[in-house]
Order: structure tokens, then C-alpha cells, then sequence
């Protein structure tokens, strides 16, 4: 469902979610809660009204497109540094997903890579081997209600999560939803990237 199916409520929260991803580096979750009590006074008074995180994404697409001139050219840097990462995480199944996969990259979103590897620990070791600090984090599961474990660093510059999935878990996240990728292999990285520079 896009925004211009929504209801009215269920529009101006996604709009307001938007501005808080946007201005204030929250998550999706907080932000649809935030905004609902907001307009509402209460977040419990929204249920059933919430927008999905797809009406978010296409509000924030289009708040991005309208206030914040450096969109496009931190979009390509930050799908560009990815790419350098995954080539680094090569032996780990790496699939860049989220803000920078998507294309509606607000200045905190960080570049989210997924590893899908048995042994988690080769993925620590592949970065001190390069003298790459992290700091141990945890992340949503992209599908479980549960957290993985992930390394937050700087990557020329940008911000990075590195998120850590057993191998069994990289079926369930090549599955498509409503007819698109959720994340993309390194290839697909590089033909986004191509994409961008034949619109140049």
C-alpha cells in the first residue's frame, strides 16, 4: 500500500515518523510511536492506524528529496564505501540491506551489512587483521523477534553496522517482499552503482 492509499492519520504519521528518522536518527519503531503520540496525545490510540515501514520509506524518500540537498551524493558515497566493506567480508556472504540498499539514506542511517557465516568470530578477526576498530553491538533480527550480535565502526568516513547471521538464516532473507529485494550481494551493489553513474 503507498501513502496515497492510506488513510489520513495513518499519511500524517508516516510524515511525521519521516521527519524523526530524518532529524533525529531514530528507528522505525520509535519513530511510528513517537509520532503517533504526537498527533494523538497516545501511541495507543493509533493501533490498527500505523503506517507499515514501506509508507515510512516512501514518506521519508520524498522528505529526503525535498530538505535535504545532499541526499543523492551521500546515498552514492555511502553505497560506495559498502561496496569496499562487502569486498572485504567476501568469505562471509556479505548483502548490504537497509537505508543505503534502499536509496533513502538520512544522515544517521548507517551502511548495514549482513554476514552469513558459521563462525562469527572469523568475521571479528577478518577486520583487526586490517586494523578496523569496532565497537560489539547488538541488532534486530531481520525477521525473528530476537537480537544479533554486530560490530558498529567507521568506514571511510561513514558509519557502518556489520550484523552476524548463521548460514540457515540467508534463505528466509533472499525471499523478496511486495516484489523487492530486501538486500543485495555484492554484484548487486555494483550494478546499482553502475545504475547511478549511466544517470549522470
Amino acid at each position: 500500500m503507498s501513502l496515497s492509499d492510506a488513510d489520513p492519520l495513518r499519511l500524517e504519521i508516516a510524515a511525521a515518523a519521516a521527519r524523526l528518522i530524518a532529524d533525529g536518527g531514530l528507528d522505525y519503531a520509535s519513530a511510528k510511536r513517537k509520532a503517533a503520540r504526537q498527533l494523538l496525545g497516545t501511541d495507543s490510540g493509533a493501533r490498527g492506524r500505523m503506517p507499515d515501514n514501506d509508507q515510512v520509506d516512501e514518506a521519508l524518500r520524498e522528505h529526503l528529496s525535498l530538505f535535504d540537498d545532499g541526499h543523492s551524493a551521500r546515498v552514492r558515497r555511502r553505497r560506495v564505501a559498502a561496496l569496499e566493506m562487502m569486498r572485504v567480508l567476501a568469505p562471509f556472504s556479505p548483502f548490504l540491506c537497509g537505508a543505503v540498499w534502499k536509496g533513502i539514506v538520512a544522515d544517521h542511517a548507517p551502511i548495514h551489512i549482513q554476514t552469513f557465516h558459521d563462525n562469527p568470530k572469523e568475521v571479528a578477526y577478518a577486520l583487526l587483521d586490517r586494523r578496523i576498530g569496532f565497537e560489539v553491538t547488538t541488532a534486530p533480527h531481520y525477521r525473528l523477534d530476537e537480537e544479533v550480535e554486530a560490530y558498529a565502526l567507521l568506514w571511510r568516513g561513514e558509519p557502518c553496522l556489520i550484523s552476524l547471521y548463521d548460514p540457515v538464516d540467508l534463505r528466509g532473507a533472499l525471499r523478496p517482499r511486495a516484489g523487492r529485494a530486501e538486500r543485495g550481494d555484492t554484484a548487486a551493489v555494483e550494478a546499482l552503482l553502475d545504475d547511478e553513474a549511466g544517470d549522470d
